[in-house]
């Protein structure tokens, strides 16, 4: 069901704007496309910084706006801590040169602007007032109807971390892995010690290991310690990493597919095939939201209980699900954690390449914000 915020004036536009978002940003712009008098997503990028020339950082970010089919209007929200500058000659909103540039490459793009703000702790203003008036927080309320979008009274860094989980699952988790290592120290090798109940449990569960990560995107709850540990254990070898990231975009016989495809290369150096390297790339058919999110909230669960050497696998995968959802930031939080762990983990290093490149996948253009 689609929730339809309005906003009759600049308060309370910006009250809608953090539900469009899925997160109040701090430090940041939001850009928002518009076709005609309608938005249904937000793009969230960092303060330019000084280093960066304010034309190339403007140009940009109208080619991130341009690229969402029917954008023919742009708004623009400055977030920042920055308080504005009170001169002689009046008040000088923070990043106002930036700003005005950016409305500028707009005009150049065929894009109208619908609005240009700017919060502040000390209250919001338009920038396209001829002489800027602070206004105070209080008027920005969120509409009744918001609340059916979720919270979204965190920055854009909440819900980055790991969740917090029992010491106890944390040893339990680490002890089965240890047992998975000795049992299937490259692949299915030979059945772990008979007296180790808990380490036969998890190897069984790979048994058929697209049927276990199928499980993993239908879980409604944080996934128990063995299946943790055997989740830890698919995500740390690449032809299994990889085969759950494709699994996990499309469906349960793609998985199989992919499964296949990753171990004929890993073993003769056969090719993908280019269709499963497109979905990784972010391109084609976009994915179904809520499996990713699934997903998403298994790795992390299981993440959290693994030990700190055997993340970084889980990490890039957690990277790759939040970059597919239209959450960079999160993504790129999760390969630094990855990359502090072990600095040259490949996968770690390529998905930072592919995201510098692409800010956000292809399909995260084609409708509503990923989320």
């Amino acid at each position: 069901m689609t929730t339809v915020l309005r906003a009759s004036d600049s308060a309370q536009f910006l009250s809608i704007v953090p539900a469009l978002a899925g997160f109040t940003p701090r430090e940041s712009i939001a850009l928002l496309p518009f076709h005609g008098t309608r938005s249904d997503g937000a793009m969230r990028l960092d303060l330019p910084d000084a280093a960066v020339p304010v034309l190339h950082y403007a140009a940009a970010a109208v080619e991130l706006v341009v690229r969402v089919p029917g954008t023919d209007a742009v708004a623009v929200v400055v977030y920042t801590d920055e308080p504005p500058q009170r001169t002689p000659d009046g008040l000088v909103l923070p990043h106002a040169v930036m700003v005005d540039t950016l409305l500028g490459c707009a005009e150049g793009a065929g894009l109208r602007a619908v609005e240009a703000l700017c919060v502040t702790p000390e209250g919001w203003a338009r920038y396209d007032d001829a002489e800027p008036a602070l206004h105070p927080l209080s008027d920005i309320v969120p509409p009744p109807d918001a609340s059916a979008l979720g919270d979204v009274s965190g920055d854009q860094f909440s819900g980055a971390g790991l969740p917090p989980v029992p010491a106890a699952e944390e040893q339990q988790v680490a002890r089965v892995l240890r047992g998975l290592d000795g049992a299937l120290p490259s692949g299915p090798a030979e059945a772990p010690d008979p007296a180790d109940a808990e380490v036969i449990a998890a190897y069984a569960l790979l048994d058929d290991i697209p049927a276990f990560l199928e499980a993993a995107a239908h879980a409604r709850e944080p996934l128990q310690p063995l299946a943790a540990a055997a989740l830890v254990w698919c995500l740390g070898r690449p032809p299994v990493r990889d085969a759950a990231i494709a699994q996990w975009a499309t469906d349960h016989r793609r998985g199989i597919r992919t499964m296949e495809a990753q171990l004929a290369f890993a073993a003769s150096g056969a090719p993908v095939p280019d269709d499963i390297g497109r979905v990784f790339l972010g391109r084609g058919p976009a994915p179904d939201g809520e499996r990713l999110r699934t997903a998403l909230h298994s790795v992390r669960h299981a993440t959290a209980l693994a030990p700190r050497e055997a993340r970084p696998g889980p990490l890039t995968v957690a990277a790759w699900l939040s970059w597919a959802l239209g959450r960079a930031t999160h993504a790129g939080r999760y390969l630094d954690m990855a990359r502090e762990i072990d600095p040259d983990y490949s996968l770690a290093l390529l998905l930072d390449t592919m995201m510098c490149g692409a800010v956000l996948p292809e399909w995260a253009f084609r409708g509503r914000r990923g989320e």
